[in-house]
């Protein structure tokens, strides 16, 4: 999954764009139960590792069904 597609689904999870990171990162929050949870997407990539997707889905709360019907 390329940056601009994980991007796309973590906003349609809820996550908005906070602010650019170091180097190629951008960071994206979501609040989940009265919580701010916030984490960094590595922008510019073609390709990125199922797993770190996966952690970025996880850094902002995302359950198991939630991530499911993101991917759908």
């Amino acid at each position: 999954m390329s940056s601009k597609k994980l991007v796309k689904l973590v906003k349609n999870a809820g996550a908005y764009f906070v602010r650019h990171g170091k180097g190629d990162h951008d960071i994206y929050e979501r609040m989940v139960a009265g919580q701010r949870r916030a984490a960094p997407i590595q922008m510019g990539k073609q390709e990125l590792r199922p797993e770190y997707s996966l952690m970025v889905f996880r850094q902002l709360g995302m359950t198991d069904q939630e991530i499911e019907a993101v991917l759908q």
